[in-house]
């Protein structure tokens, strides 16, 4: 390896990559591609740098293995960075099994913790908790790796509503962070340091209630209050939770229960809050009968549902009060906003994939939110990405698809 890849490549490491394009930018060998397309990538032109990419690692011959790996954990990570979750996740779990083989632990951690972070993304906690925990080595990782590892670590334990663990894990990735000596590295450790003191929640209270911290919202589920969890859709009294995402005309009964405790509700506004009827027929009181033994049935044991001379009243087992959690601020489609209040260029097709749900379903909230101004689009057909500033009070690890917290 010449001095000035060496010097280009120490340059990229210390997050200066036009002290690397001053050395490569004219150079077409496959080291010099792969140092311009990471130093592309770090000035934020992820078309360009996956195409440098690409060329670097078809131009590294067959028996330069590593390298090729390497390049294909850069294309990975500008995937990630620029939300393509359609890149596929085979090639990465390749390249993190051949750098593990041929020693280099700085650049396979760097793959484990890339596939960590996309499954925090997707919702699939558990998986990517069994691969932060599995990834011990002997070699001692970069400080800018170590940065990354915890910051992953951090997003986990948010996601979790963990806000010790997410604390450690954060002050964990901000000495890491000030050792290497990289801004945009610590920038972003601040920002997410910033969610654990935004407003997180909201307690729905008769005077309209008031903004939660994730720590406070941490504590009121951690009580043994029945929670109902208008974040999440779901209700949870301690160690037992129910989940109701999947159950709408339930989780809006429950709402309407939930926000009249320890009164009742009368059965013609619970048909209303519910199927959307105007005036209540025979028809609509006999499907509210069947929705609510249905209702009594998931909740069993954490509450009863019981009849009364005008309505239906909640009643918690042991007596235990009932808390309503909602967002801090009322929004249509809170979810989608949620994953675009990060301030980067979404695809509909990514957004489907990180929530679960159709494409068409997404499309149609993101239509109505770019109707009311919300957030807007750049770019046409395949190539269309849409973006939202950062919304405050809208935390991901609330609005989210993703375990009950705890779980």
């Amino acid at each position: 390896m010449d001095s000035l890849i060496t010097a280009a490549a120490l340059a990229l490491a210390h997050g200066d990559p036009l002290g690397a394009l001053k050395r490569v930018a004219l150079r077409d060998d496959a080291p010099a591609l792969a140092l311009r397309g990471i130093a592309m990538a770090q000035l934020g032109d992820f078309p360009r740098a996956r195409t440098l990419l690409q060329r670097a690692r078809r131009a590294f011959g067959p028996r330069e293995v590593t390298a090729r790996a390497r390049c294909t954990v850069a294309e990975a990570e500008i995937a990630l960075v620029s939300r393509d979750l359609t890149w596929p996740i085979k090639p990465l779990d390749d390249a993190r099994v051949t750098l593990t083989a041929r020693g280099d632990h700085a650049n396979a951690a760097l793959a484990r913790i890339l596939t960590a972070r996309r499954m925090i993304l997707t919702g699939r906690l558990r998986d990517a908790a069994a691969l932060l925990d599995g990834g011990a080595t002997t070699a001692a990782l970069p400080p800018a790796a170590e940065a990354a590892e915890a910051l992953a670590r951090a997003g986990l334990a948010i996601r979790r509503i963990d806000t010790a663990g997410a604390r450690d894990a954060l002050s964990a990735a901000g000495a890491a962070a000030r050792r290497a000596g990289i801004p945009a590295l610590m920038a972003e450790i601040a920002a997410a340091a910033a969610v654990l003191d935004a407003p997180a929640a909201r307690v729905v209270e008769a005077d309209g209630g008031r903004l939660l911290s994730l720590a406070e919202v941490e504590a009121v589920l951690a009580s043994q209050a029945l929670v109902v969890d208008a974040c999440r859709h779901a209700v949870r009294s301690g160690a037992n939770h129910v989940r109701l995402d999947s159950r709408p005309v339930l989780f809006s009964l429950l709402v309407s229960l939930a926000k009249a405790w320890p009164g009742d509700v009368a059965r013609a506004a619970l048909i209303r809050d519910a199927f959307r009827g105007r005036e209540a027929d025979e028809s609509h009181r006999a499907r509210l009968r069947v929705e609510i033994g249905r209702l009594r049935d998931a909740l069993a044991p954490l509450a009863d549902i019981t009849a009364t001379a005008t309505g239906y009243r909640l009643l918690p087992a042991e007596d235990r009060p009932v808390v309503m959690l909602a967002p801090p601020f009322e929004a249509p489609h809170a979810a989608v906003l949620a994953l675009l209040s990060d301030g980067e260029a979404w695809s509909s097709t990514s957004l489907s994939i990180a929530l679960g749900s159709s494409t068409r379903t997404v499309q149609r909230a993101l239509d109505a939110l770019a109707r009311s101004g919300t957030i807007q689009s750049v770019g046409r057909g395949p190539a269309r990405r849409w973006m939202a500033p950062p919304v405050p009070g809208f935390p991901t690890s609330l609005l989210l698809p993703g375990p009950t917290p705890g779980h």
